[in-house]
C-alpha cells in the first residue's frame, strides 16, 4: 500500500521536493507554486482519506510515517526535502523526528508542533470528534462553510472561502473523519524537543497575518520566514511570495552540494 502522487520531472542531481498538504487538500494543493520550483523534481502526494488516496487508512502517526518510508521508495526517492501545510506539515515534522534515510530538509508552513497541556489535549480530543461526526454525518458543503468560520481563517475574504468550501466539499466526509481523527493534536507528540537536537534544515513558514502561528514558529529551532499579506493558508493566499521563499530557502541550503 502506497500513496497516490502526481510526479514533475526536474534537473538531473536536484533532490526532490516532497509536498504534503493540508486538511481536505489534495496533490493539486501545493502545485501553483511547485510549478515555480522546476529545476527541482517534485512529488505531490494524497494524503490517507484525500483524493486519489481516499482508500488509505492510518490508525496515528507512526503509521503514517511507515507509509510515507513505503511510498518514497516505491518511488526510487532517495534524497528529498519535506514540504507541508497545516496537518502536511505536522506529518512532516514528525517524520523528520523518526530520522528517515534520505531526507535532507524540512519546511513547514503553519504547521502545529503538538500541544504541551493535557487538558488542551482533552479540549482538542472532544472538538476534533465533534468535528469528525458532522463530517460523517452531514453535507460537506455545510460542514466547511462552518469550518472556515474558525478563527485561525479569519484572513480569507469571502470569495476564498467561498472557493475553498466548493473545493473541500468535494471530498468524501467518512474518510476525511477518520483521517482528522488518527491525526488529532490531541494524539501527536510535542515535537518541540525533538525538533531541537535533530540536524536536519528546518525551516517554518507563516502568514504575516497568522498571529497563532508565529507565536507558534517562536517556540522552535528553526528559520522563520513571514510570507507578507497572507494569513494561515499562505500558500493560497500568495503563491508567489511563498515560491520565492522556497526557491531562496533551497538555494542557501543545496547550493553546495549541486
Amino acid at each position: 500500500m502506497i500513496l497516490s502522487g502526481v510526479q514533475q520531472a526536474g534537473k538531473p542531481g536536484y533532490p526532490w521536493l516532497v509536498f504534503l498538504h493540508g486538511f481536505s487538500g489534495d496533490c493539486r494543493e501545493w502545485q501553483a507554486v511547485g510549478k515555480q520550483l522546476s529545476d527541482y523534481p517534485r512529488l505531490y502526494l494524497d494524503l490517507p482519506g484525500h483524493g486519489e488516496s481516499g482508500e488509505i487508512t492510518v490508525t496515528g502517526f507512526d503509521e503514517m510515517s511507515n507509509l510515507l518510508i513505503r511510498t518514497l521508495l516505491s518511488y526510487n526517492i532517495l534524497k528529498f526535502w519535506l514540504v507541508g501545510y497545516s496537518l502536511g506539515g505536522r506529518i512532516a515534522m514528525f517524520h523528520a523526528c523518526q530520522r528517515p534515510k534520505g531526507l535532507l530538509g524540512v519546511i513547514v508552513e503553519g504547521g502545529h508542533p503538538g500541544l504541551r497541556d493535557e487538558n488542551e489535549r482533552t479540549a482538542r480530543r472532544v472538538s476534533d470528534h465533534r468535528w469528525a461526526t458532522r463530517f460523517r454525518t452531514e453535507p460537506l458543503e455545510k460542514v466547511f462553510t462552518d469550518w472556515y468560520q474558525q478563527p485561525v481563517f479569519a484572513s480569507l475574504t469571502d470569495h476564498q472561502r467561498k472557493t475553498l468550501i466548493a473545493l473541500r466539499s468535494q471530498n468524501n466526509g467518512a474518510t476525511l473523519a477518520k483521517m482528522l481523527e488518527a491525526t488529532s493534536l490531541a494524539v501527536q507528540p510535542d515535537l518541540r524537543a525533538a525538533i531541537s537536537v535533530c540536524n536536519f534544515p528546518f525551516d517554518y513558514i507563516y502568514g504575516e497575518r497568522d498571529q497563532k502561528f508565529a507565536a507558534l514558529a517562536a517556540e522552535l529551532d528553526a528559520v522563520r520566514h513571514a510570507i507578507p499579506n497572507a494569513g494561515h493558508n499562505a500558500h493560497r493566499e500568495n503563491p508567489d511570495a511563498v515560491a520565492a521563499c522556497l526557491a531562496q530557502i533551497l538555494r542557501l541550503r543545496i547550493k553546495d552540494t549541486l
